[in-house]
């Protein structure tokens, strides 16, 4: 089973120590809400741990591949996109998610692209609560 189709049966399962054999160490997962990549397996199944239990009725609905030149290194890489649809707190989401391997097939960049940008903004919230509950961000202090 290509490296894709093993993702995309994890997500679906919620199959967290399967997702972390498809990682490399320094996976690089590029957020619609955070300016800079989360960086490193750890990080990046951490992540994931709170976007399983966030999303809801989460489904991929397609997909296609090819080449794209990646972000940390400018190279010509192979990818796919799963097209994905879900909700959050009640707002539908429509998205994406670029996987882009190493030349042993293991995912080295994830990007994930969602609309609207209403649900762009419920997605971060209900990240950012995860994240913080997971000990993966710090409290967001009130000024």
């Amino acid at each position: 089973m290509e490296t894709a189709e093993r993702f995309r049966d994890a997500v679906e399962k919620g199959e967290l120590d399967a997702l972390g054999e498809l990682f490399t160490e320094d996976i690089r997962l590029y957020s619609p809400v955070k300016f800079t990549p989360f960086e490193g397996r750890p990080m990046v199944l951490g992540l994931f741990g709170v976007l399983l239990r966030t999303f809801e009725d989460f489904r991929y609905v397609g997909d296609f591949e090819g080449t794209a030149e990646t972000s940390g290194d400018g190279e010509a890489a192979r990818s796919a996109i799963l097209v994905f649809r879900a909700a959050v707190n009640g707002k539908e989401i429509h998205g994406i998610d670029l996987l882009q391997f190493d030349e042993a097939g293991l995912i080295k960049e994830f990007t994930v692209m969602v609309r609207p940008q209403s649900a762009v903004h419920a997605l971060g919230q209900a990240v950012l609560e995860g994240l913080v509950a997971d000990g993966l961000a710090p409290q967001a202090v009130d000024r």
